[in-house]
């Protein structure tokens, strides 16, 4: 399946739960530069709320899409700043 983003890495932390998906995401994110798309491929339906919430009340990066799929939640995070 691909995606409209072009992704710069993809973090899968499926079989995760909260709130081990945000804190992946946050370490991925630090990692990457300024324009960079992380893809997080999620089971955890609760991160499609954890991870909109995280990154509203995160300055330097936007929450670009989530879609939810057969028991796949994926999230994709650009870091802007």
């Amino acid at each position: 399946m691909s995606s409209e983003y072009d992704t710069t890495e993809t973090l899968d932390v499926k079989g995760q739960s909260c709130p081990m998906p945000i804190v992946k995401t946050k370490q991925a994110i630090d990692g990457l530069e300024a324009g960079d798309v992380l893809e997080v491929v999620a089971t955890d339906s609760g991160s499609m709320s954890d991870i909109q919430g995280w990154a509203e009340g995160t300055d330097g990066v936007e929450l670009l899409d989530q879609v939810e799929g057969d028991e796949i939640y994926t999230h994709y995070v650009k870091k802007t700043a």
